[in-house]
């Protein structure tokens, strides 16, 4: 089972949910695929064993072959490519690394050349696997360091992939890659508009849903509301905890915090995988 962590706003608990999930469960792998701000590691303490850059093709020209047709800039949806009576430029930032340009220019002027965007971190805890993706600062490509991640997923066992918060195109990236997603909310205003969301979304990605309300004694009887229009299950409530929000503080994840949560998050694994069976095809 592949599971995805998601939240429809950032500070909900998410990664918190996600790191304690994956050591209640002793899963196969946790992917931290929230690469504009990793911080999975922190709570899950992995032995970190190697890291390595990862790059995407971006264009170059030949300029003694390019006549300046104007062809690849035409092609591009994204106006990545300029090109001008006697300059040629390519702006980074907006290639999406499609390779069109290089197919329709007539002289065969373009090459792909590799460009570093972030790295893959990798390492373990116990018998989990860890994957973790830190997109370089600046850079807007976030999708394609996502996408390397998510292959790293093992092809068995339970993993935990904790998605970047939102309901934009990178947390659409994994929660399609996933079998079911759980999201982490709080019963706030706020709170509940940007679920709304995120359950909107993962509506039309067709992947099993369920919620988990964090900090529900602050008033979630919105927020069930909320799951019960939409027909997604409430699996569990977390009140607000001092305890935990202490341990947060120093890095002490909410499965060692808080022992008594513990059984319950074991609890949600064989519910997630009656959901993930139920997943559209």
């Amino acid at each position: 089972m592949r599971l995805a962590v998601a939240s429809g706003k950032g500070g909900t608990g998410k990664t918190t949910v996600a790191t304690s999930l994956a050591l209640a469960w002793e899963a196969t792998a946790l992917l931290d695929c929230d690469v504009e701000g990793p911080n999975a590691h922190l709570l899950f303490h992995p032995e970190i064993e190697s890291r390595r850059a990862v790059t995407v093709p971006v264009p170059r020209v030949k300029e003694d072959l390019c006549t300046h047709c104007g062809e690849c800039a035409d092609f591009c949806r994204y106006n990545a490519l300029a090109v001008l009576p006697r300059r040629w430029m390519v702006f980074h930032e907006l290639c999406h690394s499609c390779g069109g340009c290089r197919i329709v220019c007539p002289t065969e002027a373009i090459l792909e050349v590799p460009r570093t965007i972030g790295e893959l971190v990798t390492g373990g805890r116990g018998p989990t696997r860890f994957f973790q993706g830190v997109l370089n600062e600046g850079e807007a490509q976030a999708v394609s360091l996502i996408r390397e991640v998510l292959a790293q997923a093992p092809g068995d066992g339970v993993t935990v992939m904790d998605a970047p918060p939102g309901a934009a195109c990178p947390m659409v990236t994994v929660v399609r890659a996933a079998d079911v997603a759980l999201l982490v909310a709080e019963p706030t205003p706020f709170g509940r508009h940007d679920l709304e969301a995120a359950l909107s979304a993962v509506r039309e990605i067709g992947v099993p849903t369920a919620v988990l309300i964090n900090r529900a004694d602050w008033g979630a009887e919105g927020t069930r509301e909320l799951c019960r229009r939409h027909g997604v299950p409430v699996l569990l409530e977390i009140p607000h905890l001092r305890r935990a929000a202490e341990a947060y503080s120093n890095s002490i994840p909410l499965v060692e915090s808080v022992p008594d949560l513990r059984a319950p998050l074991v609890g949600l694994l064989p519910r997630l995988e009656r959901l993930a069976g139920k997943r559209v095809a």
